[in-house]
């Protein structure tokens, strides 16, 4: 009988009929090889997502664009009605409908990934397989509804005529950047929603708040000096900012030491919520 590797949560013996799950993990960040073997899961968790959520409705994927497409319009002309100002109402439309989108993809890595050991408490306590893979396969439902969004951005773009630079290059680099900072809260998120469902019910709360904490219908320049360096801890803030840039090559009104917050921040939460969720993997299927 072979002997159980103490840096592996899972050793498969050479015959293959007998599985060991070894629940005293070192902690530490997750065995990217363990989770390469297991990396069709990711896809097969995420398309079942999208077929639950989409299943006998009479729009469909629609949705993903009419949700910011209505919020827009909302938000624009109460803007109009309390500046008493209709100049530049083409441009505003726009750039609210992109910062939607980026926030709502934000928003919603984070809310599919509070659920997602809740959700799936069945498959956790019988199955063994990286819980980390739940999470992770959160993130695609929200970024097909992001793509989807963006074809609508590019058509009111064209409708509008609204310029575009070589700026644009760098919005791919912005988006990735939102889905990890998603996907280190959500970490903590998902884990801490295993053990206290209340979770559940303050993280929509939150998202409501952080959309107005967030830059998303305006810039950070309105905020005053003397709190920038707390608002750029909020990493959304300087991604908001950049990535309105990046499409619309507006002016950045952002300084070298807000992108350096809101990058270490970012950091921060990836690194920490990897931990947190290690720790917290080695009891799930007994406290779930």
């Amino acid at each position: 009988m072979s002997t159980l590797n103490p840096t592996s949560p899972v050793e498969v013996q050479p015959d293959r009929d007998l599985m060991i799950v070894d629940a005293n993990i070192p902690y530490g960040m997750f065995d990217l090889r363990e989770l390469w073997r297991y990396r069709e899961l990711i896809w097969i968790f995420a398309v079942r997502d999208i077929k639950v959520r989409y299943r006998q409705t009479v729009v469909g994927i629609a949705w993903t664009v009419l949700q910011p497409l209505a919020q827009m319009i909302a938000f624009n002309g109460l803007i109009q009605i309390l500046k008493n100002d209709s100049t530049d109402g083409d441009m505003r439309k726009v750039r609210i409908f992109g910062s939607l989108l980026l926030y709502q993809l934000f928003a919603g890595i984070l809310a599919a990934s509070t659920l997602c050991l809740v959700d799936n408490r069945q498959m956790v306590t019988k199955v063994y397989f990286p819980r980390v893979i739940l999470p992770l396969s959160a993130c695609l439902r929200p970024l097909l509804d992001f793509g989807i969004g963006l074809v609508a951005l590019a058509v009111m773009m064209l409708w509008y005529r609204a310029p575009v630079s070589a700026s644009i290059v760098l919005s791919p680099a912005i988006v990735l950047l939102t889905v990890v900072s998603g996907i280190g809260m959500g970490l903590w998120l998902s884990a801490l929603n295993a053990h206290y469902r209340d979770f559940g019910y303050i993280v929509p709360f939150l998202l409501q708040l952080g959309m107005i904490a967030s830059p998303v219908l305006y810039p950070s320049s309105l905020v005053p000096e003397r709190w920038r360096w707390i608002y750029y801890a909020n990493p959304m803030s300087t991604l908001l900012d950049g990535f309105r840039w990046s499409l619309f090559d507006s002016d950045l009104p952002i300084v070298w030491y807000g992108m350096t917050l809101s990058l270490i921040s970012l950091s921060l939460l990836l690194v920490s919520g990897a931990w947190y969720f290690r720790r917290v993997e080695c009891f799930l299927a007994d406290n779930i």
